[in-house]
């Protein structure tokens, strides 16, 4: 499986030499999708924004199918990869048919390219052609987002960035795009780095999940691997904290009676 996405000790050090991203060394593989998950203010989402320069990293390497990105011309690079955030970011004064063909527009695509791949991103996210005239203020949270994730997938990108897509949506929907994405990428195979808060959405629609604090990667596996086998007393500790109580002890059960489960010290 070929490798999309490298970070070779990659870190991003503010003015003042605070740390938000300290020497993350991480790969990412073609189809896979990685979540990147810890405690606010650990930076995943600063992390997420050096992979399309919208941060520049300080120090160590990144590289985009193979490529630094320092070597890649800014724009194009982020043209290149999808990008979803929780505030979804649709253009108000567009209409759902131009935000769709807003970036295939500035790639040079005649206006019925950008209209019939429109059509086919809206049948793709299962909303109905008749949105197309529509302005975003006009729908509703969930189907913004579904414009969105619509949005990321218009130059059909190799790699989706999302950032707490789902954060500010209600619950019953926000499981339906979830859902969604899951048969997407059954369908499409897209690589995708996804940023949340939720280790249940973590657990829901990663391959792999990162566990992250204070700029640096605690660990990075399955959910089973994580819970079976946990580097520190802070990934076991967040587990504890955040995981279903029913996926963890089935874990923990499983670890005790293998004799691996240690006492849990909490470090102040």
């Amino acid at each position: 499986m070929a490798t999309v996405l490298r970070f070779e000790k990659a870190s991003k050090i503010y003015d003042g030499g605070r740390a938000a991203v300290a020497e993350v060394s991480l790969e990412v593989q073609a189809g896979e999708t990685l979540a990147l998950i810890g405690p606010s203010g650990c930076g995943k989402t600063t992390l997420l924004k050096m992979v399309n320069r919208l941060v520049e990293k300080t120090g160590g390497r990144i590289l985009v199918e193979g490529r630094e990105v320092a070597q890649w011309d800014p724009i194009q690079l982020r043209r290149s990869i999808g990008y979803v955030i929780q505030q979804i970011g649709l253009l108000p004064h567009l209409t759902v048919e131009k935000n769709l063909g807003y970036v295939l527009k500035i790639m040079g695509r005649s206006p019925s390219q950008c209209r019939q791949r429109a059509e086919e991103l809206l049948e793709l996210v299962g909303l109905p052609l008749e949105l197309l005239k529509r302005y975003p203020g006009e729908l509703s949270g969930g189907q913004q987002q579904r414009i969105g994730v619509a949005r990321a997938l218009a130059a059909d990108p190799r790699m989706i960035l999302m950032d707490e897509p789902f954060g500010a949506i209600d619950q019953i929907t926000r499981n339906q795009l979830q859902d969604e994405l899951l048969k997407l990428q059954a369908r499409l195979s897209k690589t995708i780095i996804l940023v949340t808060h939720d280790i249940q959405e973590a657990i829901k629609l990663a391959d792999r999940i990162a566990i992250m604090r204070e700029g640096r990667l605690e660990q990075v596996g399955t959910f089973k691997e994580l819970t079976a086998s946990p580097a520190n007393d802070f990934v076991e500790l967040f587990l504890q904290a955040n995981c279903p109580y029913d996926s963890r002890s089935r874990h923990r059960q499983k670890r005790a009676a293998s004799g691996k489960v240690q006492p849990v010290r909490i470090v102040k």
